[in-house]
């Protein structure tokens, strides 16, 4: 029987490139951008299959840990564990720390494969082929990446030259080449035998972390202490925060992959993107017959070759060809499909302003270990919220020292506890909790319960919680 391969997902990042829906605490990888899962529930189902894969382990962070619990309990998914980075040292660290892990819960020659959480593949017979092959050359003692066959001159990607061809089928590298000008990305594709660099690895356990105290010997420290020092929270681990943060800020590929004389890739056929840019989407989505992808409450009329999408107000775009009109609940962004690869300046721009920070760091959506909250309506002395709770979870039982609150059940059943008494609240009944009085909500439905909560008082911010008792770890 073949050795079962341990996934390793990196789902820590906090990229804004698909700005406005992807922000800084609600990322892409946790989005439904097109279908009916995200991208990391999406890269998940990948790696399900028993009789290749190990349980994934997850990296990411304290931000993220709820998102990616909730996210693959919606699907059945069985983590073999969640480490959490206390900072971001990018992906040398990480995948040490996860190599460190997996070793002692896998054995030290476990085959680990390194996987983005925010990639849209097409998992076919190409796909599995060249996981087979990746699994082979990593058996071997090679730190083996996938290089994707170029399908145009692409200057948004890495490179990778290919070698010797080696006997699993795989090649060995020649060289890694930075993101190119357009001409010389020409130059490649026509010559043949480059690459684009995927940022998958499959490597054994030991092997990986042998190189990286041989090329980056403080990322292989730092990830070794930070590992052995950690410790359990819920189903969590929390890498040490002292040990990690020793940890240089390199990624993987500077860290070793270009240093290292073990270095394989598999050229692989199968459909990827990294998703980067909103040109991206619109590549991977479902065209009409004008060359238009939509999704949510749109509208097009005389429109070619354009991608829009949106979550709240319905959009109707009329006469335009190569755009992105992106709509979410509290910001639109219009620009030309060939300038996506520029959002993240204007979302930097957006940043430094005082006025418009927020639109780059908070979602109107914000989600919790027991559901989430979207904010409908903000005034003086007063908020509207849409709270969802899933089946069998509940909140802190708390106090706010500054506000009052009004819960209206829209849909499901509500328990809700204030003070001493603990009563049920249906649909189209309302409750009210006075200001600094103890309470508490809860779910004990089958179906995710929706309230519309008022606030009231003189501050509304997040941070008027006092927790008395949570499920979570968090009083």
């Amino acid at each position: 029987m073949a050795q079962k391969i341990i996934p390793v997902i990196m789902a820590g990042g906090k990229g804004t490139r698909l700005w406005p829906l992807s922000r800084a605490s609600a990322p892409k990888q946790f989005i439904q951008f097109i279908g009916d899962r995200t991208l990391f529930q999406a890269t998940l189902t990948r790696v399900s299959d028993p009789a290749l894969y190990e349980a994934p382990i997850v990296v990411t962070n304290e931000d993220f840990r709820f998102l990616v619990a909730e996210q693959a309990r919606e699907l059945g998914v069985k983590l073999a564990g969640t480490l959490l980075e206390p900072v971001a040292r990018n992906t040398a660290a990480a995948v040490a720390a996860a190599a460190a892990f997996a070793g002692t819960r896998f054995g030290k020659d476990a085959v680990i494969q390194v996987l983005a959480s925010d990639h849209e593949i097409i998992a076919d017979a190409a796909y599995f082929e060249a996981i087979r092959i990746a699994r082979d050359t990593a058996l071997d003692g090679r730190l083996v990446t996938f290089g994707i066959t170029p399908t145009e001159p692409a200057t948004g990607y890495g490179y990778i030259e290919t070698g010797e061809k080696l006997s699993t089928g795989a090649h060995a590298v020649k060289r890694f080449v930075e993101k190119p000008a357009l001409p010389e990305a020409e130059r490649m594709l026509a010559a043949g035998g480059y690459y684009w660099n995927s940022g998958i690895f499959m490597f054994k356990a030991s092997q990986v972390l042998a190189e990286m105290k041989a090329l980056a010997p403080e990322v292989e420290a730092a990830a070794r202490e930070a590992t052995a020092r950690a410790t359990s929270d819920l189903d969590f681990t929390r890498l040490d925060p002292e040990a990690f943060a020793r940890s240089p800020d390199i990624s993987i590929d500077y860290a070793i992959m270009e240093k290292t004389a073990n270095a394989a890739v598999v050229p692989s056929s199968f459909t990827w993107s990294d998703l980067g840019s909103w040109d991206a989407v619109w590549k991977l989505g479902k065209r009409d017959e004008a060359g238009n992808v939509t999704a949510g409450n749109a509208t097009v009329v005389n429109t070619r070759n354009s991608l829009v999408m949106s979550r709240t107000s319905h959009l109707a775009v009329q006469g335009l060809e190569n755009v992105a009109v992106i709509a979410s609940e509290d910001a639109v962004y219009v620009g030309r499909l060939e300038d996506s690869q520029s959002v993240g300046k204007l979302v930097k721009q957006l940043a430094a302003a005082k006025a418009t920070a927020a639109l780059t760091e908070t979602h109107p959506t914000s989600y919790r270990p027991w559901g989430g909250y979207t904010s409908v309506l903000n005034g003086d002395r007063f908020q509207v919220k849409r709270l969802f709770v899933s089946p069998g979870k509940k909140l802190s039982l708390q106090k706010h020292h500054h506000r009052a609150e009004h819960w209206i059940c829209v849909k499901g059943t509500a328990e809700v506890t204030i003070g001493s008494e603990v009563r049920i609240i249906r649909e189209n009944e309302s409750v009210y909790i006075p200001q600094g009085e103890v309470h508490r909500l809860a779910n004990p439905g089958k179906i995710t319960l929706e309230m519309i909560e008022v606030q009231t008082g003189s501050y509304l911010g997040e941070d008027d919680i006092i927790r008395i008792e949570d499920t979570f770890g968090r009083s």
